[in-house]
């Protein structure tokens, strides 16, 4: 462990080390602050988990979702996170989130060019007094990326499974209107309007400038950081902290010119993106069966957590879950690419589709969120090592696709030889090439399409949910999320426990400042976004519930390196 004594390269007030929403918001607001602020980088991209994401944040009370006529309140949501939590909704750490969150949304909105916005829906995760439907999760406004000039290369763009056209982002909003253009006027304008301007990017950038969902948010901490003169260097990795006796004082970094070593008079705020593809955290923390595939930035090796270890600072360990888990389906690419696909709401959901484990038999209610579909099939696969199969006919991927196959895709051959897509003419024959028994497999199908019979999931009550609701098909008669699996061919794919991110962490205070083994505050220490413990304790409240309270910790940790903090506490 470095100590003082030492010459140190740079000085400044405020190091933050690692450039995701957590780590970005904490050096805008530093030096919007007034403090002299250092951002490093590992990669040579901004973003972290982030670019990747929805981009959504869960922060209740908040005004956008009052201005947008969903108001929400954090009464509500106290009740809401009670019936989730239970006695650990008395954290200190969640009260000072639900206090400050809609402030740090105001100050943003105030001083930075981050925008949110409330769509009219946008539920909850699970069915409990207090959730809400709409107003609580917020979405980013999408955003220019040409305003950031050269900039534009550093923002870290989508997984390229959910570009099209080259390097188009698609939003929820866009799938209609791209599947049906000619079905109406307002279809047609859309879609025209999207494939002009893409047209355009594709002559000057490598990819689409129309930036939404977590690029937006992104592109635009990056436009506030740059305006706002903080110092970012890319390329720049921890490797471990500097401390004086019990204080930290700056932090030593790897960079291509060689070790940087650099004084922090204010304190280090860690944002290096949790556990990520650390395989000693992985293995210590991790179930086994979910250690193999990962969502995070090759990038996001733990760096941050393990540093912080070294210098007596501790991972918090009673949390529901270590992780915030994605069902997702793996396939090679011809390019020697490997798609991992994360299954987020745009097959599960969709009347006419069930999953399995290797019983045969159906294990959660496929409508429910990704985290709560992961967390049952750790529970009841066999040592959980197994993979699920998601179950549907030839109509359903007409209709809405399933993971990597697009809607209305007729030629199948490149999934099926590269065995991404299983297929059987019969159940019994699927059942035998997915390795789950004939019969067992038939009375699951045939006790499901009773269900979409009668409209009524009797075993775990499918489409029963605002959430479930909201991700079918309204145009299914009886229930959004229950149809009759039809007449073969039939189709399976395989999906893996995943880690969206980590939930485990560093034990932190309402300041985020990092905590010892022994419960005092280590001085100069701060951990935000997924290197502290979550907030949530490894429970999946909501959509946003990752980005919220890493910008409002974010917020936090600066302001009080700044001194400013306890004006709002």
């Amino acid at each position: 462990m470095p100590q003082a004594g030492r010459s140190f390269d740079v000085e400044t007030d405020l190091l933050v080390v690692g450039a995701g929403a957590a780590g970005m918001t904490a050096a805008l607001v530093g030096a919007l602050e007034g403090l002299d602020v250092v951002l490093c980088e590992k990669s040579d991209m901004v973003g972290g988990t982030t670019a990747t994401s929805a981009g959504t944040v869960w922060i209740p009370g908040n005004r956008q979702g009052e201005r947008a006529g969903t108001p929400d309140t954090v009464e509500a949501a106290r009740t809401y996170l009670a019936a989730i939590l239970g006695e650990h909704a008395n954290d200190e750490r969640l009260d000072t989130f639900l206090k400050i969150g809609p402030i740090v949304l105001d100050y943003l909105e105030a001083k930075t060019p981050v925008r949110f916005a409330a769509p009219p829906v946008h539920p909850d995760y699970k069915p409990l007094p207090g959730a809400a439907t709409g107003g609580r999760a917020l979405g980013v406004v999408p955003f220019d990326g040409r305003k950031l000039g050269d900039d534009f290369a550093r923002i870290r763009p989508p997984r390229r499974e959910f570009m099209v056209l080259g390097g188009m982002m698609v939003g929820k909003g866009d799938i209609a209107p791209l599947l049906a253009p000619f079905r109406n006027w307002t279809n047609f304008r859309h879609v025209a309007g999207l494939l002009a301007r893409h047209a355009l990017d594709r002559i000057s950038y490598k990819r689409g400038t129309r930036l939404i969902m977590g690029n937006a948010l992104v592109a635009r901490l990056l436009a506030g950081v740059r305006r706002a003169g903080v110092s970012l260097r890319f390329e720049t990795g921890l490797r471990d902290i500097v401390c004086n006796g019990e204080d930290v004082i700056g932090a030593v970094l790897s960079s291509p010119g060689g070790e940087v070593t650099i004084r922090a008079r204010k304190g280090v705020v860690l944002a290096t993106g949790g556990i990520g593809w650390s395989r000693e955290l992985r293995e210590r923390l991790f179930p086994e069966a979910a250690r193999r595939f990962s969502l995070a930035p090759p990038s996001n090796t733990g760096d941050g957590i393990l540093a912080a270890e070294r210098i007596n600072a501790v991972i918090a360990r009673d949390l529901d879950s270590p992780a915030l888990w994605m069902p997702s389906s793996v396939m090679a690419q011809a390019d020697g690419h490997v798609s991992v696909f994360p299954h987020i709401m745009l097959d599960r959901a969709k009347p006419g589709l069930l999953a399995v484990n290797k019983s045969g038999r159906r294990f959660v209610n496929e409508a429910d969120s990704y985290h709560d579909f992961v967390a049952a099939m750790l529970r009841t696969s066999a040592a959980g090592s197994s993979p699920a199969s998601l179950i549907c006919d030839r109509t359903f991927i007409r209709d809405f696709g399933i993971g990597l196959v697009h809607p209305g895709t007729k030629d199948l051959s490149e999934f099926l030889q590269t065995e991404y897509l299983i297929e059987g003419e019969t159940i019994e024959t699927l059942a035998q090439k997915i390795g789950v028994a004939g019969d067992e497999l038939a009375r699951t199908v045939a006790r499901y399409n009773h269900y979409a019979e009668t409209g009524v999931d009797e075993d775990f009550g499918r489409g029963s949910s605002e959430l479930n609701r909201f991700n079918g098909d309204p145009r299914s008669r009886l229930n959004p999320c229950l149809r009759r699996i039809g007449p073969g061919p039939y189709y399976a794919v395989a999906v893996w426990p995943s880690d969206l991110a980590s939930s485990t962490g560093l034990r932190t205070d309402a300041c985020a400042r990092v905590l010892s083994r022994d419960g005092k505050v280590l001085p100069g220490l701060y951990a935000v976004g997924t290197d502290a413990s979550s907030i949530f304790r490894g429970t999946y409240p909501g959509p946003g519930t990752m980005i919220g309270p890493a910008i409002v910790f974010g917020w936090c940790a600066a302001m009080d390196a700044a001194g400013t903090l306890r004006k709002f506490v």
